[in-house]
């Protein structure tokens, strides 16, 4: 084929939008993040942001965070503002669902549409480099004596650290109802609550402490992984006798009303963006798990996690 025609071919084809990556590559995508800066949501989704434009199917990505009621405030803003709207990504996860069960909002993530998970992570206990307490024995002994003596530090009411909190106290001997614990509307507002020394200990997804963790400013006393993780040298809370063991994964939604075939255009959007080197920097400097799940099998996955985590919080006495 001569140059000229074959530049002709190539320009007809990027005109009508057949040309591999062309038509996807012009897409502005826009992200709400219901939570402050300085989270897990926030880290995963300017993370995501990035890789899907590493991977080439976004030009541009522009964020919003709306932090609150374990997401529900960002949640209502994107389902009532993104009606059909292709373009529009949200961050949420395992902490969204125990939020909607303590707090019933009027709005619920099953008005959003599911595109797929993409990590897990599990729960790290640190306490301040200067706390009088040093190993979660000692935080265990403390709750015991006076339960409301010993301030839990993390998300809002019905994330994951909370509901671990009230498993420990459950397991331990102390009444779940009896814990004193605060609530966060972000990572950084936690982060400077146990390095101020305003709570006793806190919890929170390994990536928003580890700064802090390799700095000394945090010590590290417990992680509710099944098993020992890697790069962090902390035992488990089984290890430790406490039979405690829950998992916070993160996905990514997109708003009501879009079309099948706009579904499935995002899905592959973001299953690209999730193989990306971007991606993979993300995953081994944040110490997330990779854990994609797409399609129908997420949404049922949402389902039954969503079940299976109102069974646990019944159980731990937080419903």
């Amino acid at each position: 084929m001569r140059r000229d025609t074959f530049l002709r071919s190539m320009v007809a084809l990027a005109a009508a939008g057949s040309l591999p990556g062309v038509a996807r590559a012009s897409v502005n995508l826009k992200m709400m993040i219901p939570a402050n800066p300085g989270g897990g949501w926030d880290l995963t989704g300017r993370a995501l942001g990035k890789a899907l434009q590493d991977a080439g199917v976004a030009a541009t990505v522009t964020f919003e965070n709306k932090g609150g009621a374990a997401g529900a405030l960002g949640l209502a803003q994107f389902v009532n503002a993104n009606k059909g709207d292709p373009n529009a990504l949200m961050v949420m996860g395992a902490v969204m669902l125990g939020g909607i069960i303590t707090g019933k909002p009027p709005v619920s993530i099953t008005q959003a549409t599911p595109i797929a998970r993409m990590t897990t992570e599990y729960n790290v206990f640190v306490l301040p480099a200067d706390s009088p307490l040093k190993t979660m024995k000692d935080v265990v002994e403390q709750m015991k004596r006076d339960p409301g003596s010993v301030k839990w530090g993390g998300g809002s009411r019905g994330s994951t650290e909370h509901i671990a909190a009230a498993m420990i106290a459950r397991e331990v001997g102390v009444d779940p109802a009896r814990i004193n614990y605060v609530p966060f509307r972000g990572g950084g507002e936690a982060v400077a609550a146990i390095l101020g020394g305003n709570v006793t200990v806190g919890g929170s997804g390994y990536s928003e402490f580890a700064q802090y963790i390799e700095s000394g400013k945090m010590r590290a006393v417990g992680v509710t992984a099944p098993a020992r993780v890697k790069g962090l040298n902390v035992a488990t809370l089984k290890e430790q006798g406490i039979n405690v063991e829950i998992g916070n994964w993160r996905g990514v939604y997109a708003a009501p009303g879009i079309t099948p075939e706009q579904r499935k255009a995002l899905t592959e959007m973001v299953l690209k963006a999730l193989k990306s080197k971007a991606w993979a920097e993300s995953l081994d400097k944040n110490g997330w798990t990779s854990a994609v799940l797409a399609g129908a099998e997420f949404e049922a996955f949402v389902e039954r996690d969503f079940a299976a985590l109102r069974a646990t919080m019944v159980k731990a006495g937080m419903v």
